[in-house]
């Protein structure tokens, strides 16, 4: 996520009950909660460096068997098309994995095939996410992209999906907007229901190293450490649910 310090343009659209705009380079923004949806360095850069390596993924993967992940902000799929990119070239034959994130307020697809056009790296993932992408998203979005790939999108309160939820997760993307303009998606309750959600031994990884954040996920059960942070933020989060005994 990076500052909200780039002078908007008039090109806006209404999504849910938040304001999309578009900054210079076309980046995508959230006038509602004033932050851009992904790092101005490189945001596809910014999940293999803060997600998909924080969690040790290309390594676990090759264990075979099902895996699942759980993302706090789907945003523009940008996370999940990489991972799936990852995912594709990496997987075991007989492996499986789900996708599940948790974003209140869904982008269009016109917007999420906006925001992904500036990688054509993901050139063929963005186009598999848009073509099954609802025109209006409903509560709950599920796409199964091939038999060992399927995306879950808990399009609500994510601490009310998350609690009703019986899924367990083998790693987290902690990925809400900047704590400081939403803490709400990283309070104690949320870190506390993702810790019951997480599988022991299961992992998260977050571009944030504020000092609240790690504070709920320390009191919520995880170990916890500061890492590199990506591009030009000094540190970043990253942990683990102990094994159970």
């Amino acid at each position: 996520m990076g500052d909200a310090d780039h002078k908007h343009d008039a090109d806006a659209s209404k999504t849910g009950a938040e304001t999309l705009a578009w900054h210079e380079n076309d980046m995508p923004f959230s006038n509602a909660f004033q932050d851009h949806f992904y790092s101005k360095a490189d945001g596809r850069a910014e999940c293999n460096h803060v997600f998909i390596a924080a969690n040790r993924l290309t390594e676990r993967w090759q264990a075979g068997g099902n895996f699942a992940i759980g993302e706090l902000g789907f945003g523009t799929g940008l996370n999940f098309c990489e991972t799936l990119r990852q995912w594709k070239r990496l997987r075991p034959a007989a492996a499986r994995l789900c996708f599940t994130s948790f974003e209140r307020y869904p982008l269009k697809s016109a917007a999420i095939d906006r925001a992904l056009s500036h990688w054509p790296e993901l050139a063929e993932e963005r186009r598999a996410l848009v073509s099954r992408w609802p025109d209006e998203p409903s509560d709950r979005i599920e796409i199964d992209f091939d038999p060992q790939t399927r995306l879950v999108v808990h399009c609500s309160d994510a601490l009310a999906s998350l609690t009703a939820s019986a899924e367990r997760f083998d790693a987290w993307y902690l990925d809400g907007f900047a704590p400081s303009r939403n803490p709400d998606m990283w309070s104690a309750a949320l870190m506390q229901t993702v810790f019951g959600h997480t599988t022991p031994g299961g992992t998260f990884g977050t571009y944030t190293a504020a000092g609240f954040v790690r504070r709920n996920l320390q009191a919520a059960g995880f170990s916890v450490t500061r890492a590199r942070g990506f591009a030009n933020k000094r540190e970043m989060l990253c942990g683990r649910r102990p094994d159970a005994p």
